[in-house]
This record gives structure tokens, sequence and C-alpha cells, in this order.
């Protein structure tokens, strides 16, 4: 009985510090945080008070893998594949910014070994096929951004980390196919989306970002053509839309082929999620992801903007095993 209960609080124990860990590198939508729905005592950035309800969902997860004295496994919808516009992007595959956001991933996984012996692991579940061809990239634009990552992170010999996709879901079906069974098992339906963006708000700031997302690269891809920019807006909405149905699938076929597995997302969450909002590295919009920006090194900090920020400040690209990898502007001040 003694074992039992020492063990049973050695897991908790464990969980709890994994748990603090996390919180220092949390992402919280502060709007929604600070409405109706959040906790007075204001969770999510480090020092604040935490919502007990919230953690104690997070640990119990934990808990699963820490009594069993197994490594604790987190799942990351992510990286999917660089954004079309070119305004964003230095390209078409990884660059410094998947590098520093990767690292980061595999330094979360040994930070935690240093609280709990079996460490951590993350799964990269990357959807860049599922939802590729509403946002403007091809398949092959996809495949080969996500050999490139399986490279660098082999290359690095990031162990704690893997890759999980559409194919390793639905085996050798074309992409266009296995689209149609994703969308058939899992999608809920574009009235129901539309119910919970009007009703929800936290579906309605999700929505809301992509669209914005969305139109910024539908203007850039346009260029000097002849559809006006309420065309665009909408065609942007009804992208947004189809955005969303389709990582949401992805998100309950995830949930299904990892039960236990603690659930992360790249984007902002409101207080009571249950996924873990965590910030892969600065940026002062809380939205940006390296495949919608690029690095920029100001000589004291490397941070997030976008392509068109960085040379608005007449940074220089640096190359790296010839392709552009980052901006460079050591002159600067100010960072996020």
């Amino acid at each position: 009985m003694n074992h039992d209960t020492t063990g049973e609080s050695s897991a908790r124990t464990a969980s709890a510090r994994v748990l603090e860990l996390l919180y220092r590198y949390q992402r919280i939508d502060e709007a929604l945080a600070a409405g109706p729905d959040g906790p007075a005592d204001g969770p999510g950035t480090a020092g604040n008070a935490r919502c007990e309800a919230c953690s104690e969902v997070h640990r119990a997860k934990m808990e699963r893998f820490t009594a069993r004295g197994e490594p604790i496994h987190f799942v990351v919808p992510a990286f999917p594949a660089k954004s079309p516009n070119q305004g964003k992007v230095l390209g078409a595959l990884p660059d410094l910014g998947e590098r520093l956001a990767v690292g980061f991933l595999q330094s979360l996984c040994d930070y935690v070994r240093h609280f709990y012996g079996p460490g951590a692991r993350v799964t990269i579940c990357s959807d860049g096929h599922v939802f590729g061809d509403v946002v403007g990239v091809t398949d092959g634009a996809v495949t080969a951004y996500r050999q490139a990552l399986g490279d660098m992170i082999g290359a690095s010999h990031w162990s704690a980390l893997d890759l999980f996709g559409l194919d390793d879901a639905f085996g050798s079906l074309d992409y266009p196919k296995m689209r149609r069974v994703l969308e058939e098992n899992y999608c809920a339906t574009l009235d129901e989306l539309k119910e919970n963006v009007r009703t929800d708000r936290n579906t309605r700031a999700l929505f809301n970002g992509i669209h914005r997302f969305m139109f910024e690269d539908a203007v850039a891809r346009q260029g000097g053509g002849g559809t006006t920019r309420n065309q665009l807006r909408k065609n942007s909405k009804d992208a947004a839309y189809q955005t969303i149905l389709r990582s949401n699938a992805w998100s309950r076929l995830v949930a299904e082929k990892f039960p236990d597995a603690i659930r992360l997302s790249i984007h902002p969450q409101p207080p009571h999620s249950e996924k873990f909002g965590l910030q892969l590295m600065p940026t002062k919009d809380g939205w940006l992801t390296p495949w919608h920006g690029v690095v920029l090194d100001d000589g004291v900090s490397r941070y997030l903007v976008k392509r068109w920020d960085a040379e608005n400040l007449r940074a220089t690209v640096v190359w790296r095993d010839g392709r552009p990898s980052h901006f460079v502007a050591p002159h600067l001040a100010a960072r996020p």
C-alpha cells in the first residue's frame, strides 16, 4: 500500500512539474481570456494564477504516462507547408523558422527529462495534405516540404520527434481520395460550423484568424488580376470554412489514432481548452507561424515576421545550403 501510494505521489509530482514547464511557453488567446468565459484569475502567461480545472485535465492525461514510467506523448497538428504567398515567406521549403521551431519541440522533450527520467516525445501531425488544395498549395509542394522537414529532424538527431501525415493514416490511396475518406468519416457539416462561428467566441476567433490569412494570400496570388477585393474576401471566407472543416476532421482522426496523447496547438487557445496552446518561437503576432513568416535576426534575438516587414526594414537575406534561410538586421533595437 505504501509503495503504491509513493508511486502515485511521484507520478503526480512529475506531472505537475512538467505542466509548470509547459505554462512557461503557453499561448493564450488574451481577448478570450478577458471575456466572460475566462476565469477571473487569468490563466495562461507565466507567473499568473492558474485555473485549477484546466490544469487538472492536462495533469490527469500526463499521469497516464508517468504512472507507467513511459515517455509523455504529445501530438501537435502543425507544419503543413509554406504559404503560397511569397510576400510572407522566403520559399517553399523549411528554413530557419522551421529549424528553430522543431528544435524547440526537441528541447522541450529534453527539458521534461530533467524533471522526469523517461522524458517526452512529440508526434508532429503534418496536415498539409489535409487542406493544401483549399489554400493553393499542391500535393507535390506539401510532399517536398514534409520530406525536407523529416530530413532536418533526422540530420539533427532529434530523436524525440516523429511525423504523422494523411498517408500514414490511409495508406496507398492518392491524396484526393484520402481527403474524401477524411471528409466522409470525420467532417462535420458546413451548417454546423457556420452556427458555431456565429454562436461560439472561440470558433469565431479561429475563423477570423484563418480568414485574415486566406484573404492576404488571395490578394497576393491575384496580383493585378480582375477579381475585386470584395469577391476575394468572399472566396477567402469560403476557403476558411473549408480549411477549418478539414482541420477539425484531422483533429478527430488524430485523437482516434493517439487517444492518450496530450494535444498541443500552435494557435492561441482560450481558457478551459482541451488543447494546450504552445508558443514555438517569439513573434508579435500570436497567429504567425514559421510557415506563414520568416525569421528576423536583429543581433540580439530571433523572431518571426512577415517577409514584407523584413524587407521594409531593409534586412538582408541569409542563405544556407543553397537556399534562403532568414533575414538579418543587426541595427534593430525593437523586439517582440
